[in-house]
């Protein structure tokens, strides 16, 4: 009976185990894969619990020596880690698939099912799979380590501005934010005339300093201090000192030019309005619609002050306006803008409705006002201005007013807050008009749409006003409370330029 079975085994190309006798496909062991497992086990060697460690701080995984990268859970990049632990004991084995084993996200278990091939006993190929527990262990890396001590640093940048607000340093956050340029800090401490950055490498605060040159119009200067000094190794430990300041320029300025630099931008007006701050100065002539730009560079070759801020306004209502259609263009000239409108106008201070008195001007906003606007104006002839360039000529200034209710926010940074003074949130408003006002400054800044904030149509809103909608808008998934500090509260402001009296109307 033996003997048949053995020819019935041998006639279908078969042969017999030689440990249990299961008929089998030859191979060069001539045993069957469970026989062949239990005399080997090409596993051997290879570690089946491993210990991965992990900042909670920054949820970063170690990579050895001494690289933190952020990795998801189940990802390519987390499963990749776990198998260069693993290098130097998968050498003698040849890896054929790999992959994780789901676990409670709690659990601090990583699971990685491995296929594995060896050449064992005269040339036969066992391929098993086995399991690998990866034991996340918590470890705070260095830069956390260093954000946590809050005075372990090497290198500090002061971004300082002589003004009397802070609207440059809300747009310089805002652009902070949107290129990420924060996650290197260790510290982001705010105090009265401008911000700090610490950073734990030179190379990094150089990076923040570049990026201000692309950004404002400034200049720096950098020092640094001895801290050590090893005389065997000649290695030297210095801590940097960046120290930059910005122009006392910002938008809706009154300033006047050094009567050189107005010729070289096409002699152009001395008495400018700052339309906008970037990487430049950009100005206007009320007089003339001429428009120029003035870099850092030349800023600080021909310095100059602003007269009037939007502090410093009066109210006035507009009785009369006149567009002016045909004015003749100087030969010689620089640019003119073509976003303006020049006009001719008569206004009235509200102060003064019970009398007479009434001011003639010029301005560059005709295509915004309508007969009747209320607006916010400066009063030069009533102020007293120290500046070795102001002369003769007059300038004129007209704003608009705007009641809105605005459904945007914007991100803020993690900052040290000092004692910052009482007009903080008014400063605040005036930087959000200055973005719904500004087309270009607001491409720079990303604006999340506020959920909180139910849309409401108002007789008040003018729709010639300018506003942000809701393209321009991203949505984000963290529901907060907005910059007024109550939620789904209505934002009244006043969106001013200034107006100014001429000769004429005194």
């Amino acid at each position: 009976m033996e003997y048949m079975k053995e020819a019935v085994a041998s006639s279908q190309g078969h042969i017999l185990c030689c440990q249990c006798g299961t008929p089998i496909s030859p191979n060069p062991a001539n045993m069957c894969v469970a026989c062949l497992r239990t005399q080997v086990d090409i596993t051997e060697g290879i570690q089946k619990q491993v210990n991965v460690h992990f900042c909670r701080q920054c949820e970063r995984y170690l990579q050895p020596p001494g690289t933190w990268m952020q990795c998801a859970l189940e990802s390519r990049e987390l499963l990749t880690l776990c198998l260069k632990k693993l290098k130097s004991s998968l050498t003698k084995v040849r890896l054929i698939d790999a992959g994780f084993i789901w676990t409670e996200p709690h659990s601090k278990r990583l699971k990685v099912k491995l296929t594995v091939q060896k050449e064992v006993m005269n040339g036969a190929i066992l391929q098993q799979i086995f399991v690998v527990d990866f034991v996340i262990l918590h470890q705070m890396c260095d830069d956390c380590h260093r954000v946590e001590a809050k005075d372990y640093w090497k290198s500090v940048v002061q971004i300082r501005q002589k003004t009397s607000h802070k609207k440059t340093f809300y747009y310089l956050e805002q652009l902070i934010l949107k290129h990420k340029l924060h996650q290197n800090t260790l510290r982001v401490k705010e105090i009265h005339d401008g911000l700090d950055f610490y950073y734990g490498s030179k190379q990094n605060a150089m990076k923040m300093v570049d990026f201000l040159q692309c950004t404002v119009p400034c200049k720096y200067k950098a020092s640094q201090r001895l801290i050590s000094h090893d005389v065997h190794t000649n290695n030297y430990n210095y801590k940097s000192t960046f120290s930059v300041e910005i122009v006392p320029i910002c938008k809706d300025n009154l300033v006047c030019l050094p009567p050189r630099l107005a010729q070289s931008l096409g002699n152009m007006g001395q008495i400018c309005v700052c339309v906008r701050v970037t990487n430049s100065i950009h100005l206007i002539d009320p007089n003339t619609l001429q428009i120029a730009e003035v870099d850092g560079s030349t800023y600080w070759r021909y310095p100059f002050h602003s007269l009037c801020n939007p502090g410093h306004l009066d109210e006035f209502i507009i009785m009369e306006i006149d567009i002016i259609r045909n004015y003749k263009h100087i030969p010689g000239a620089g640019t003119k803008s073509k976003r303006h409108t020049l006009a001719d106008v008569w206004v009235q201070k509200t102060s003064e409705m019970n009398t007479n008195q009434q001011y003639h001007c010029r301005t560059h906003l005709g295509h915004l006002l309508n007969h009747g606007d209320l607006v916010l104006g400066f009063d030069l002839a009533n102020s007293n201005l120290n500046d070795e360039y102001v002369n003769k000529m007059n300038p004129h200034h007209v704003p608009d007013v705007r009641i809105r209710r605005r459904n945007w926010k914007l991100k803020e940074l993690d900052k040290d807050a000092g004692d910052m003074g009482s007009d903080i949130d008014k400063q605040y408003l005036e930087f959000l008009e200055d973005l719904e006002e500004d087309d270009i400054i607001r491409k720079n800044v990303n604006i999340y749409r506020d959920s909180s904030k139910v849309p409401v149509e108002s007789d008040t809103d003018d729709d010639c006003a300018p506003c942000i909608t809701l393209t321009d808008m991203l949505e984000d998934l963290c529901i907060s409370v907005d910059a007024t500090g109550a939620e789904g509260a209505d934002m009244i402001e006043i969106s001013v330029i200034g107006i100014e009296k001429c000769n004429s109307g005194l």
